[in-house]
């Protein structure tokens, strides 16, 4: 299988570099800065699961048509950022042809209306990831924390096809962990419905979730946007099962955690946060079904006001 990874940041490097390390066919879609770096210093890698540095195979969007018309590319993994989803979208085109499939690991659901439109809903498989990654000021992949997996799937339910399981063997050959998926919409939706509350909620109370625990009604607006999220997933017709609820509201109430959504970091930092397409996402598919989420509401309307107010 041979796979374009949109960028060598956090996600994208960390997951692309276990497949690359493992003898995977990957190459890297970069910007000329990075391609240097890499070309210098290999691709670097810092984990709990492990520590590597290896040199990469990489491309630049000048040369990436003459790739891609040389020796097409049967996978493309989409690891951006929400905000930035218009330019990876032209980006990588000119890698996508009508053998080639797109696996976005981005958060939220938004993304795949632009990426139907764009490359035909067939090309494109339901996906998603759990990891807190970054790209470090030297460049390196930093790895933070165990959790690294996959979950990939058809979107139609049509269980496990040909290029699903030629990807998942290529999980098994980098001993990434990953679930293949018959079902992907449920998947997606029980991280949904979680990373929304969790990103609503500490994000309006820049905090973590020890410390809004700790609050005399936190553990209430914890589990009242939860509550709401999860009333979204039900009228969308992917209700999230009860065991994942217990699961998703036994972390959102542990007490003392250090918790906190990867947009409260990004706010901290003063950077652009995909608040549209996270919580301002689902509080907009809630008021389509007329669903009171005054909780949502609130954390959306505060996150605007961020985004109006961060420096360009």
């Amino acid at each position: 299988m041979r796979i374009l990874i949109l960028g060598a940041g956090g996600t994208g490097g960390y997951f692309g570099g276990r497949l690359a390390q493992a003898g995977v066919d990957v190459t890297f879609l970069v910007r000329p800065p990075r391609a240097e770096q890499l070309q210098r210093d290999g691709l670097v890698i810092r984990s709990p699961l492990g520590d590597a540095a290896f040199p990469v195979q990489h491309v630049t969007a000048a040369d990436l048509g003459a790739l891609a018309a040389q020796q097409p590319f049967d996978l493309v993994i989409l690891s951006c950022k929400a905000y930035d989803l218009d330019s990876a979208l032209e980006a990588i085109a000119p890698a996508v042809s009508p053998r080639t499939s797109v696996l976005p690991i981005l958060n939220g659901l938004r993304h795949y209306a632009a990426l139907d439109a764009r490359f035909g809903r067939d090309a494109v498989l339901g996906g998603l990831c759990f990891i807190s990654a970054a790209k470090a000021d030297d460049g390196a992949v930093l790895h933070l924390g165990k959790a690294a997996k996959l979950t990939f799937g058809e979107r139609d339910d049509i269980g496990l096809s040909a290029r699903v399981n030629a990807f998942a063997a290529a999980c098994v050959q980098a001993g990434v962990e990953y679930t293949a998926s018959e079902h992907i919409g449920r998947e997606q939706w029980i991280k949904y419905t979680f990373l929304t509350a969790l990103a609503a909620a500490t994000c309006l109370l820049r905090a973590d979730i020890g410390t809004i625990l700790a609050s005399t009604d936190g553990e209430a607006l914890l589990r009242g946007l939860y509550a709401e999220c999860v009333a979204v997933a039900e009228a969308e017709g992917e209700p999230v099962p009860q065991a994942a609820q217990d699961t998703a509201l036994a972390t959102l109430t542990q007490a003392g955690s250090p918790m906190k959504a990867s947009m409260l970091r990004d706010l901290e930092a003063g950077q652009q946060v995909e608040a549209a397409h996270i919580v301002g996402d689902m509080l907009g598919r809630a008021r389509g079904f007329n669903q009171h989420a005054p909780l949502l509401a609130q954390a959306d309307a505060d996150l605007q006001a961020y985004q109006a107010q961060r420096p360009v």
